[in-house]
């Protein structure tokens, strides 16, 4: 008989983390404590839940049957813990979070000022980057990212919608001038972000989508360099309304081509598929997409 729900924690990291030391780090616990407790729930169960090699840890046929349940368990053990702690207002633990720098910079840090100050008690652990990190290798409760996964272990909860704009600086046009159509884009120095000199730009949705072939003037791996350089003049750049709103809204920037909508990417929460959420997490999820949509960018960019 199961004694402790706690053991049933330990081995859900370890199957998600794939390994007993990395469980280890991230609860926090000796890998000796670890392997010792996996050790009595195989004793309480009478059952042998992982095949260990040198290299990889599998689930034997009960250790997958174990493992479905305890998913959903635990899950309901914390949407019990999670409404009681709210009604108590009381959150600990850590909170380990990804997002693009610009978004989190703008949005995700003062919504996590906030959320800190009603739970102060809460940890936060925040990796702000362009590059799309891999959630169970970084510990990753959360990564905060704009249009759908492409890595189907995750699982996207929509947070706001999002849209994205071509915009260039004043300066910029003045001495360039305005696209009056997509072809013209070919003529004029564009920014690109991520590590190729050539993307294409989507615009429309379902059978009236296009694609433009860009080739960058500038191409850089960081989305904050990209809006800096149109700040400065350097050309134009597609971004989310969110990275630039304020910057449209003051006349720092000026979206071109405004009847050619670029495709759009809604902003979600990203999560892996089949892991229960703690309840600082499901908490803060919430309080994020309430906070997301008291501050809509669309609204503020008109």
């Amino acid at each position: 008989m199961l004694k402790d729900i706690n053991d049933l924690r330990i081995f859900e990291r370890i199957v998600a983390r794939g390994s007993l030391s990395a469980a280890a780090r991230e609860l926090g616990l000796s890998l000796a404590v670890v392997s010792k407790r996996l050790g009595e729930l195989e004793r309480q169960l009478d059952a042998r839940l992982l095949h260990r090699t040198t290299r990889r840890l599998s689930l034997t046929e009960e250790g997958d049957i174990l493992h479905q349940h305890c998913l959903r368990l635990l899950s309901q053990v914390d949407e019990a813990e999670a409404a009681l702690l709210h009604h108590h207002g009381s959150v600990t633990g850590t909170l380990h979070l990804t997002a693009p720098t610009g978004f989190g910079r703008r949005h995700l840090v003062p919504a996590l000022s906030r959320f800190t100050h009603e739970y102060p008690e809460l940890r936060v652990q925040l990796a702000l980057t362009d590059t799309v990190e891999d959630l169970a290798k970084g510990g990753f409760d959360l990564a905060i990212r704009y249009g759908e996964p492409l890595d189907s272990r995750m699982v996207a909860r929509r947070l706001a919608p999002n849209r994205r704009v071509l915009c260039a600086s004043p300066d910029y046009l003045q001495r360039k001038g305005a696209p009056r159509k997509l072809a013209d884009l070919a003529d004029h120095a564009c920014i690109l972000i991520g590590q190729q000199p050539q993307a294409d730009w989507y615009f429309g949705r379902g059978q009236r989508e296009s694609a433009v072939r860009i080739t960058g003037a500038f191409c850089c791996n960081d989305g904050e360099a990209a809006h800096a350089l149109a700040l400065q003049g350097a050309g134009i750049v597609l971004k989310s309304i969110w990275d630039v709103g304020e910057d449209l809204h003051r006349g720092r920037l000026i979206q071109v081509l405004p009847r050619h909508a670029p495709a759009a990417a809604p902003l979600n929460a990203l999560y892996l598929h089949g892991r229960h959420l703690a309840p600082r997490v499901t908490l803060f999820l919430d309080f994020l997409k309430q906070y997301l949509h008291a501050h809509p960018q669309s609204t503020r960019a008109k």
